[in-house]
């Protein structure tokens, strides 16, 4: 029975789509195993994904190099014995462990001078337009990955489908005093890539306030930075409508905020890693694009409406606006959201 170790990303998003990979590699090996060495935040979300038998906790914050500890934790996993190693992030500190561990494959794509580190090493990722097309192309052998149209086209790949369980949302909706009594729309106004990210909070209360009036009850995801953003949302709805809004930002766990997501009929979200988690547990997702691009990380799910305008100068892919103005955001009216719920 094969085993392998997969290094994992760092980012909310980019952990979801990593499920794309795991579950080609069980689709080609149903009895293989497969560990995940990534942070400790990711644990949750790992342990939602049928394919992964064990969530191993990276120790070591995103940056830190540290060749001591990697080099520990390499030897440690000695003792498991993979047969192969997939490293998705592309530094070369990411290939430390596997190549410590003594993993004899160990695949991945060309990045900071991980020669040695890699000896499964693939050079055109460029070739391949989508993310979840990369993650995917990692599970096949090198000479057959020549570009996208190898794997059949994005509608041909494993879709990530995050778990959601019940009892665990029952106690989310107990502790957090929600009921299912109306419907859900789900807003997540953040984004930790930047502001070139984030639609304007006015257009997101437009819609919120669209939303209240049409008979739903809004709930508000994201992290303890995002809680003043959602705030900003709920002050600027009526008054007397505020009560059917909830900021959840900062208050939920992680894997709370994935059951909760699961509850929503609709999420109208930015580019961001809970866009990718509302479209992992089955809800229709509005994802809203502005320096960045469907084309690259669209959200994995035929329920999927995608919103942005046609600003010549987009997609920038930049964290701030260069030209300092954030049309790509500012004149994508609510309106275009509206009709969509």
């Amino acid at each position: 029975m094969s085993k392998v170790l997969i290094i994992g990303p760092s980012w909310v998003g980019d952990m979801v789509m990593s499920q794309s990979l795991f579950k080609r590699l069980k689709e080609q090996e149903p009895e293989l195993i497969i560990d995940v060495l990534a942070p400790g935040w990711c644990k949750p979300i790992l342990e939602r994904m049928p394919e992964v038998r064990h969530a191993l906790e990276m120790p070591l914050g995103h940056g830190a190099f540290d060749i001591k500890t990697r080099y520990s934790i390499g030897r440690q996993l000695r003792t498991e014995h993979y047969d192969r190693a997939y490293i998705v992030p592309r530094s070369a500190k990411s290939a430390l462990i596997p190549f410590f561990a003594r993993i004899p494959k160990r695949i991945g794509w060309k990045g900071e001078m991980r020669y040695g580190l890699l000896n499964d090493i693939r050079p055109n990722r460029k070739a391949f337009q989508y993310m979840v097309e990369r993650l995917v192309a990692l599970a096949h052998p090198k000479k057959e990955m020549i570009d996208s149209s190898s794997l059949g086209g994005l509608s041909t790949l494993p879709v990530p489908k995050l778990t959601v369980d019940l009892n665990t949302q029952q106690q989310a909706l107990n502790q957090f005093s929600l009921s299912l009594t109306k419907p859900v729309i789900g807003l997540c106004p953040g984004a930790e890539f930047g502001p070139s990210k984030q639609w304007p909070t006015k257009h997101y209360a437009e819609v919120a306030q669209y939303a209240v009036e049409k008979g739903y009850q809004v709930w508000l995801f994201g992290s303890k930075k995002d809680h003043a953003t959602c705030e900003d949302i709920v002050q600027h709805v009526a008054t007397q409508q505020q009560s059917e809004l909830h900021n959840l930002a900062g208050a939920t766990s992680l894997i709370q905020a994935v059951d909760l997501l699961g509850a929503c009929k609709t999420v109208v979200s930015n580019d961001s890693g809970l866009m990718h988690v509302a479209a992992a547990v089955g809800c229709h997702v509005i994802g809203v694009y502005g320096s960045t691009s469907p084309d690259y990380t669209p959200p994995l799910t035929n329920k999927v409406n995608i919103v942005s305008t046609d600003i010549e100068c987009r997609p920038c892919f930049q964290r701030q606006c260069p030209l300092g103005h954030l049309k790509c955001l500012t004149r994508l009216k609510s309106e275009v959201v509206k009709k969509l719920i």
